[in-house]
């Protein structure tokens, strides 16, 4: 347990330096007290290691009625109820489904031609599927790319910030069928999609959950196939009942970093074979980019490539491209 609980320390301790600022002073705030606190490390020891990420334990803490508290507020709740949320992290996987990542994916999916069958791997409650159904609006170097549904404006409107002297060449694509395989797939029908979905967006991140909903509503109302299981081991197989007449476009935005190393390039290899293949990873997650592509200094962020040729580098949730 003395091993595991250093291991807690010193996950939150980055955490609270590296990933909450900017994003969530709160989250910073309680990452810090856990970084600190021998007592809640020992209750975050006992959740299995792929379960006890801060943004999971977080959510799931909220879920389960903590609120938005100040820390010392948090820990004694914590404390109180260690056993259900020892448990509910337990069933719980981080499934942040965020369709402003469609605004990143877009450039990608604009260079294939229609009908395009989307299979999506990690999909979640599969809010990306839906990139035809979204207005985007594009806004950088005194230009602006403004994109609408072939059948009007949506109800979701993805803002993206272009940090590159190009502006994006975008238009709707045709999607004729959507799928997702995910270890557990989320119904976007159901009330506890939409409490856990926006329950995983950080406190102080403004607009998140309004869009999720308004996602979830679109999904909802045209819900894709899903099959829940290994993405490596089922993408063939889902592939194989894709319309024979369209073409199959495999993506895996944020899905990798999830996946072992052998299996990311398995999953890799699958969706190569299958048809086309779109993801954004950071550029050290694997090797599946062509080989000069990240050669001549890169600006942060992800890589948004197409069938391994990377385009562009974008926020890893879509709020900003740079085409290369």
């Amino acid at each position: 347990m003395d091993a595991e609980a250093a291991a807690v320390a010193d996950r939150y301790a980055r955490f609270a330096r590296d990933e909450a600022p900017g994003r969530s002073d709160l989250y910073g705030a309680w990452a810090q007290l856990v970084a600190s606190d021998r007592d809640v490390q020992e209750v975050l020891a006992r959740i299995a290691p792929q379960r006890r990420q801060p943004p999971l334990v977080f959510a799931v803490t909220r879920l389960l009625g903590v609120g938005e508290p100040d820390a010392a507020t948090w820990r004694d709740w914590l404390l109180a109820h260690a056993d259900a949320v020892v448990a509910e992290c337990g069933r719980r996987s981080l499934q942040t489904n965020e369709p402003l990542r469609c605004a990143a994916l877009l450039p990608a999916l604009s260079l294939i031609e229609g009908p395009i069958a989307l299979l999506e791997v990690g999909a979640s409650a599969g809010l990306c599927l839906y990139p035809d159904r979204y207005s985007y609006r594009y806004r950088g170097a005194g230009a602006e790319v403004v994109l609408d549904p072939p059948d009007g404006p949506s109800a979701v409107v993805l803002e993206c910030e272009v940090r590159s002297e190009r502006m994006p060449a975008v238009r709707s694509p045709e999607i004729v069928w959507r799928a997702g395989i995910d270890l557990a797939p989320l119904d976007p029908r159901e009330p506890d999609t939409e409490a856990w979905l926006t329950g995983l967006v950080w406190p102080g991140e403004t607009g998140r959950a309004e869009r999720v909903r308004s996602a979830l509503a679109i999904a909802a109302a045209d819900p894709p196939l899903r099959v829940a299981g290994d993405g490596a081991d089922l993408l063939a197989e889902v592939a194989s009942v894709a319309p024979r007449d369209a073409t199959l476009v495999v993506q895996t935005p944020g899905v990798l970093a999830h996946i072992p190393w052998v299996r990311r390039g398995q999953l890799i290899s699958a969706a190569r074979a299958a048809g086309r293949w779109i993801t954004l990873d950071a550029p050290s997650l694997h090797d599946g980019w062509g080989e000069s592509d990240l050669a001549d200094g890169w600006p942060g962020g992800f890589a948004l490539a197409l069938d391994g040729r990377v385009l562009a580098a974008a926020d890893p949730l879509g709020g900003w491209i740079a085409l290369r």
